[in-house]
């Protein structure tokens, strides 16, 4: 499972979100802005820097390593990529912090004495998903990080309370942010799985995902400039073409033209249906069962 893009994802959306993880945050949490960066000579990569505003000059720049995998020189690690980037850059920050994100205990370096001096200190911060509590009760963004390590038989059941959680708690644009990064985790976790098959499996309808709204807006704002009820179909029509195109390839002229005489209804219907198409002969079946 490919966790260091999911938790690339989360940060990006909400960069807050490291803090939340912290006894004790900046008081300007809100400020932060995330980014990633390579350390050369040697080169290092290190998964995420959260740098201070601008206008805090110096500032706290704070370093964020995901590891899911047991590495027994990790802290030897991101303790130089740490010194060596906040060295080379030392104008710009007062001090750094470093917080290293375990889905459990066990997955810590076994040697970490020669780290205790700042193991212990308040400058590192060691964060166990399975230690933070019920997956419920957690923040929503928490809780998606909590969901990467939820067993594979829990996990549905769990990540579709979240969704429903996002969608009374979050703005709509939110909510939908929440959605696809709900659809990735799960997409990772079930790699068998299709997309749609995963979409199924979270009770998510077609109107829910990043591209219907994408080109549901596109299509509207193509129906503004006709008449209501004509730019409604134009509008309609104009998405179903572009979410076919998607699922099942370039349409042929006939199938084209056979979309072209099905009213708003019959398009509504058929936005539905497609979600289920993976190729031109489900098109062909629905348009006999027409």
């Amino acid at each position: 499972m490919r966790r260091d893009s999911i938790f690339y994802k989360l940060f990006q959306q909400y960069p807050t979100l490291l803090f939340e993880l912290l006894t004790n945050p900046p008081a300007n949490a809100g400020e932060y802005r995330f980014d990633s960066v390579a350390v050369k000579e040697p080169k290092f990569e290190i998964d995420g820097v959260f740098l201070p505003p601008e206008s805090e000059n110096p500032g706290v720049v704070y370093f964020c390593e995901i590891q899911f995998q047991k590495d027994e020189r990790l802290y030897e690690r991101v303790f130089a990529e740490s010194s060596l980037y906040f060295y080379r850059n030392r104008v710009r920050f007062s001090d750094w912090q470093a917080v290293i994100i375990y889905p459990s205990r066990s997955l810590e370096q076994s040697d970490i004495h020669p780290h205790r001096g700042l193991l212990n200190s308040g400058q590192v911060h060691r964060v166990f998903l399975d230690e933070l509590g019920d997956i419920r009760s957690l923040p929503i963004w928490v809780a998606l990080m909590v969901l990467t390590t939820i067993d594979d038989e829990l996990a549905p059941r769990e990540a579709r309370y979240l969704l429903e959680r996002s969608s009374i708690e979050q703005p709509e644009v939110v909510s939908r942010a929440i959605i696809e990064l709900a659809i990735t985790i799960m997409v990772y976790k079930f790699e068998q799985f299709s997309r749609t098959e995963v979409e199924k499996m979270l009770g998510i309808t077609l109107q829910q995902t990043r591209v219907y709204q994408e080109i549901k807006e596109e299509g509207l704002q193509e129906g503004l400039q006709q008449g209501e009820q004509r730019g409604r179909e134009k509008g309609e029509r104009s998405l179903v073409l572009r979410l076919l195109q998607r699922r099942v390839g370039e349409l042929p002229q006939d199938l084209r033209d056979r979309i072209e005489t099905l009213g708003l209804e019959q398009l509504e219907n058929l936005g539905e249906a497609l979600l289920d198409f993976t190729s031109l002969a489900d098109l062909d079946t629905w348009f006999n069962q027409l």
